[in-house]
């Protein structure tokens, strides 16, 4: 299950591109950022054949890239290095660069301690694993919400959604699923595409969302949800690298603008058995028994997963009534204003759509809490409540917590995400957030001078 690739990966690709110049290593820390190096080509094989090191204190930094003493992989370890090893199937060429470049996403090698606790994926890897040892497959996909801004600002600063390319035009208003406003960014697609397919990358539909300048894609659901996962936030690279060669800025911000919509990562799941048949498919609206355990379990543990799911200060703002981001914990079937909404149509397809991550979070922790949530309702045999039916919006249901500190003592202090997530990556992602949480609320902003620097 680690997924480590072998030297003969490197040989075939370099035997296929011998143009390729430079090849980006990418690891996802525990905030969803990249961190990593760049190394000349004639390097890759050493990568492949023994790994490559990284400072043990690059895998629990906030958000800004500061250290986090607390998290315990700076002083207490000597700052040593841990070694990063290359994903199998991640090697691939990034064709909107100039220079002849590739990359490949790298996971801490798992003799690597302390540092193996602090990989997101290897989180990931553990609950999959779990799953799997009770003959539950997990097939999983992304689906990613983002804006396209103008690098120039308005004339008061604000953030302007991008021109069309063939109208010259700024939209100005919400225009969901509208063709036209696919067809006005067409360049900025159009080469998305080619290079998702270059990488390999199953990127899927494109639609314009609930905002002006705001868009979704989906990608297409892998039996594997570590490849799943690999390609979102893969594809979440994609979108900023191209939307900056357009001379744009792509951002998957949680709430970027006040009055307009979030942007949410929803990740998709079903369960199969060993001949991949959907265990989730049945003649009831819900799938039956095992999916409403399931559901019941993903809803158990919501409030503990927050912290997760909303990562930051500006994750929360999202959670808006109306908003289509869910702010109970709540399910129903085909019902976009709930947080677990269960899809009807064909029953061989069936499967939970999980709303309540914000575009925002780290993917591969997102999924990690997902699954764990899943396993926990089935094996505690948990029953859900009924499924909202109609507005979620304005019937009852248990709220989820709106202060950014009281998610984390909830995520740290849960004993369902500790048994499956580890012990020392809660403990590690907590003390990184709180961290965040800290410096954050003691910073001094423009919002606070202009509420009361004149009148307090």
């Amino acid at each position: 299950m680690s997924h480590f690739a072998d030297v003969s990966e490197a040989r075939a690709f370099l035997a296929a591109n011998p143009d390729i110049r430079r090849v980006h290593l990418l690891f996802t820390d525990v905030t969803g950022a990249f961190r990593g190096k760049a190394v000349q080509a004639h390097e890759l094989e050493a990568v492949y054949r023994t790994g490559r090191p990284l400072p043990t204190s690059t895998l629990s930094m906030s958000i800004r890239g500061e250290d986090v003493p607390e998290a315990g992989l700076l002083w207490e370890v000597g700052d040593k290095d841990c070694t990063l090893r290359p994903i199998a199937g991640t090697l691939v060429r990034c064709p909107w660069i100039a220079v002849p470049t590739a990359q490949v996403l790298m996971g801490v090698d798992p003799g690597s301690e302390p540092a193996i606790h602090a990989d997101p994926r290897a989180a990931l890897v553990r609950v999959t694993e779990r799953l799997r040892a009770d003959g539950f497959h997990p097939v999983m996909a992304c689906e990613l919400e983002f804006y396209l801004f103008d690098r120039e600002r308005g004339p008061h600063g604000e953030l302007q959604p991008a021109r069309g390319y063939l109208s010259g035009e700024r939209p100005t208003q919400s225009q969901v699923c509208h063709t036209t406003a696919i067809e006005d960014m067409a360049p900025f697609f159009d080469e998305l595409y080619d290079c998702a397919e270059a990488q390999g990358i199953a990127a899927e539909t494109a639609i314009s969302e609930f905002a002006a300048g705001q868009w979704e894609l989906t990608l297409h659901h892998k039996a594997d949800p570590l490849r799943a996962v690999d390609e979102g936030i893969m594809l979440k690279r994609l979108v900023k690298a191209i939307a900056q060669k357009h001379g744009l800025i792509a951002s998957f911000m949680a709430k970027p603008l006040t009055n307009e919509s979030g942007s949410g990562m929803h990740v998709h799941v079903s369960l199969a058995d060993e001949s991949g048949a959907n265990l989730f498919a049945g003649s009831e609206a819900d799938g039956g028994p095992l999916l409403r355990k399931a559901v019941a379990g993903l809803l158990d543990t919501m409030q503990d997963g927050v912290a997760v799911f909303a990562p930051g200060a500006n994750s929360f703002r999202r959670f808006r009534a109306g908003s289509y981001a869910p702010t109970t914990k709540t399910w129903g079937i085909d019902n976009r204003t709930v947080a677990v909404r269960v899809t009807s149509g064909d029953p061989q397809t069936r499967h939970i759509e999980h709303r309540t991550a914000g575009a925002d979070a780290n993917a591969y922790a997102v999924a990690a809490a997902v699954l764990a949530g899943l396993h926990h309702g089935i094996t505690e045999g948990l029953a859900p409540p009924p499924a909202i039916e109609g507005n979620g919006y304005d019937q009852p249901g248990e709220p989820l917590p709106t202060d950014w500190r009281a998610a984390i003592a909830l995520f740290e202090n849960s004993f369902v995400m500790r048994r499956y997530l580890g012990d020392d990556f809660v403990r590690i992602y907590s003390c990184v957030k709180r961290f965040e949480c800290e410096v954050f609320q003691a910073e001094v902003s423009d919002r606070d001078l202009l509420w009361y620097l004149r009148d307090a």
